[in-house]
């Protein structure tokens, strides 16, 4: 269409009905070439104006032995690159010159990338709410310049019934940690009692980082032996009751501080309270089930013993262990006796305070202070294991190997050195 309408344009030029100069604008090309458009035209009609480069291929492009090696470089060594990673690879490993677009066609045609445009798009449906209050509670963690600039940035622990939407917990902390989780559940369930489940993220505090570990979290052992399960979330998406909630606070709880002229942890944690109300008044859904499944604490559940963080060392021969940089020395008595060779629990407070426990008691002792390495760092457990790469710890304990694992290697070498002369 745009060659006949070209035809058409050069016909009325060369008639005399418009000029070259009007032709050349409305074609958006120079007087020049339009001289040459009329020459065409007088010589072939209307055949002249198609143009003499179709069918034929372009100048720049890919030569077929380049666009072959590319393909079988890709498909052996970065069949998972995307298109920028694997032509970045091609130029500094196989010097192959080409551009990411030219590439990323070549992967598509052959079926090694699919574009974003294609792909199917992960769909979340509504998951029904649970039919009880306290059958499951979602909870996450939320970070945010609550007092603006009256006060640093903070984390506010928001706990959502997932029947009704309620906020049933808010907890001002420092850092989203599993001290301050603590914290916050323990105020939960003095408050509520004992839910039947809390929903998290896969956050450090709630899982461990090793997804092939089955070492479990404190916060994970601490609701346990509350008889409360852990769910942790694949998706945000998942637990999307708490993560709206944090959006709506982010900016309506910002703006209650404000105007009742909270600038500081303490004095939110106070009042917060008579916020929830508000909040659940306007916010809250009616439940399922009238049946509220919160549970009681048993007689022998021990919050302050169980919300706090649980190790086990052996006792020495010499009535020591050592934990967290210090050295426990237990009194020297029958009964301490008794226990060498056994694991002692470790109960660390959340405000610092030490016990060691066994048999259902309490243990006296003493500490001494361990001298601490020079390339210690001081973090907290929620930033652990972002600031400690595990591939490049310093591996000083390999140096000087205990001598159960010289043991093992001497004996593993000598058999070794015995089927060779087999």
């Amino acid at each position: 269409m745009d060659e006949l309408e070209r035809a058409a344009i050069i016909a009325a030029s060369i008639k005399g009905e418009i000029t070259a100069v009007i032709a050349a604008k409305r074609l958006g090309i120079t007087t020049r070439q339009v001289r040459r458009l009329q020459k065409r035209f007088a010589e072939d009609g209307e055949r002249g104006m198609v143009s003499r480069r179709r069918g034929k291929p372009s100048n720049n492009r890919l030569a077929p032995e380049v666009a072959q090696q590319a393909l079988e470089l890709v498909h052996e060594h970065y069949a998972d690159f995307g298109p920028t990673l694997a032509c970045e690879q091609l130029q500094e490993r196989h010097q192959l010159e080409l551009s990411k677009e030219t590439l990323r066609n070549l992967m598509i045609e052959a079926g090694l990338w699919i574009p974003k445009a294609a792909r199917r798009t992960r769909l979340y449906q509504p998951r029904e709410r649970r039919p009880c209050v306290g059958e499951l509670v979602q909870i996450d963690g939320s970070r945010h310049h609550w007092f603006e600039k009256r006060g640093d940035a903070c984390t506010l622990l928001v706990y959502v019934d997932d029947a009704t939407g309620k906020l049933l917990h808010l907890h001002f902390a420092e850092t989203e940690t599993t001290a301050s989780y603590f914290d916050a559940t323990r105020r939960y369930i003095e408050r509520h009692g004992k839910p039947q489940a809390f929903y998290a993220d896969r956050a450090a505090v709630f899982r461990s980082p090793s997804a092939k570990s089955d070492t479990k979290t404190q916060f994970q052992r601490a609701l346990d032996d509350l008889g409360i399960e852990l769910i942790c979330a694949n998706s945000p998406q998942a637990k999307g009751r708490v993560e709206r909630a944090n959006r709506t606070l982010q900016d309506r709880l910002v703006k209650a501080l404000r105007l009742n002229g909270i600038n500081d942890i303490e004095a939110a944690n106070a009042w917060c309270g008579h916020y929830i109300e508000r909040y659940n008044a306007g916010f809250s859904r009616v439940p399922s089930s009238p049946l509220d499944l919160h549970v009681p604490l048993h007689p022998n559940d021990d919050l302050t013993l169980i919300l706090a963080f649980c190790d086990s060392r052996k006792l020495t021969a010499k009535l020591t262990l050592q934990h967290d940089g210090l050295l426990y020395l237990l009194e020297d008595n029958p009964e301490a006796r008794k226990l060498i060779g056994q694991s002692i629990n470790i109960h660390t407070h959340v405000d610092g305070r030490v016990e060691l426990r066994a048999n259902g008691g309490v243990l006296a002792h003493s500490v001494q202070k361990l001298p601490r390495l020079a390339n210690a760092s001081e973090v907290d457990a929620k930033t652990l294991h972002h600031v400690l790469d595990k591939k490049k710890r310093n591996r000083h304990y390999r140096n000087n190997p205990a001598a159960a694992v010289v043991a093992q290697g001497v004996t593993a070498a000598k058999k070794v050195s015995a089927q060779k002369h087999v």
